[in-house]
């Protein structure tokens, strides 16, 4: 009898839970009734079992923010602010951004509702079309991507396609598999606890080979705004509105994309940095960063102008500036090492003692 009490008071808290948020009413109704059977199996085996998966899905279903939503900070000044702030150079690509920015204002400022019925001349999505930031191995596409949302002032979650292997990975499992799972696209929503988030596709041109068209298929729903208002994960199964949600995807090159989904995102060429450029981030941007995280000050260490070139370009040329960052780290580190073992506080990197504090390949 107290087995059962105590049986009794766990499927009250599940139905509390349920009736604490907000949640479309068929799914609330078809949750209740799953919580309604679980009280008729108290008498039959199997109870422990089916609780077990009942609870796990109320959890996932009520935890996601159905109706809860961030506000955009769509002001174009700041906005510029944090792009020049994070990022040297790259004009074209921040002018397409702010471009994109405000558009969505013009759309808040109008009035114009997400999903509501368009009328003559009126746009159905507030939203821009999805940017794809195209460019080689490091030359910023990632931190771009949490620039925007920084700027936006909204959450923000990446999904990594490096390597995936099973379209089920972004649209979820069925419950009827044991070991179902929900996909990742659902698990950022989760994560960032709001329905309107900036959701990063990272590198959708390296997944695997074996499963790259269905892929392309799940990420053609997920891009276009007529499909993805109600975008269905098999473990969830019932539909969410991802029409909000601001997309950002990158990749290397678009050989690899489906034309589908090509055809519904807006490529941005991220250039490669000339010498110049990495040196200005070098010094202005990288330099003060690393300091910073590895206990150092400014008045440590002083690198003459003329020796930026060699620390830009010891070996050779690469496009990105991780190579440029991997050198300054290198530097500090020699720095942060000799200050505590005491034999200097302060140095100065000229064309004649460079080379003893540049990483030795």
């Amino acid at each position: 009898m107290a087995q059962e009490t105590e049986v009794l008071e766990e499927i009250v808290k599940l139905q509390d839970k349920v009736n604490s948020v907000t949640l479309p009413p068929e799914l609330k109704e078809r949750i209740l009734l799953m919580v309604k059977r679980l009280g008729r199996m108290i008498k039959y085996g199997g109870y422990s079992t089916e609780y077990e998966r009942t609870a796990y899905y109320i959890e996932w279903i009520t935890s996601l923010p159905w109706v809860k939503r961030s506000e955009d900070a769509l002001d174009l000044t700041n906005a510029e602010k944090i792009l020049n702030k994070n990022h040297y150079g790259l004009q074209e690509v921040k002018d397409r951004i702010l471009e994109y920015l405000a558009v969505l204002a013009l759309r808040v400022k109008k009035g114009k509702k997400i999903g509501s019925e368009a009328g003559e001349g009126i746009l159905k999505f507030m939203r821009a079309p999805i940017i794809a930031l195209v460019g080689l191995v490091g030359t910023g596409k990632t931190t771009l991507a949490y620039s925007i949302a920084e700027a936006m002032g909204r959450e923000f979650a990446r999904v990594p396609f490096g390597g995936m292997g099973s379209a089920l990975d972004l649209r979820g499992q069925s419950r009827v598999h044991p070991d179902a799972e929900v996909g990742l696209i659902i698990k950022a929503i989760k994560r960032c606890g709001s329905k309107n988030p900036v959701i990063l596709l990272d590198e959708i041109d390296r997944v695997g080979d074996e499963a790259r068209a269905d892929i392309m298929g799940v990420l053609v729903e997920l891009l276009d705004p007529e499909q993805n208002m109600a975008f269905r994960d098999h473990f969830i199964d019932y539909p969410f509105d991802l029409s909000e949600v601001l997309f950002i995807a990158t990749c290397n090159n678009t050989a690899n994309i489906a034309t589908a989904v090509m055809d519904r995102i807006e490529p941005i060429r991220m250039p490669s940095y000339t010498d110049q450029e990495k040196i200005t981030i070098g010094r202005d941007f990288i330099l003060p960063k690393v300091l910073k995280e590895s206990g150092l000050e400014e008045e440590n260490l002083i690198i003459d102008e003329d020796v930026w070139p060699k620390i830009v370009r010891p070996l050779g040329y690469d496009a990105g500036i991780r190579t440029l960052g991997r050198t300054i780290n290198g530097v500090c580190r020699k720095i942060a090492r000799t200050i505590v073992e005491g034999k200097e506080t302060r140095f100065h990197i000229t064309n004649e003692n460079v080379k003893q504090f540049l990483p030795s390949w």
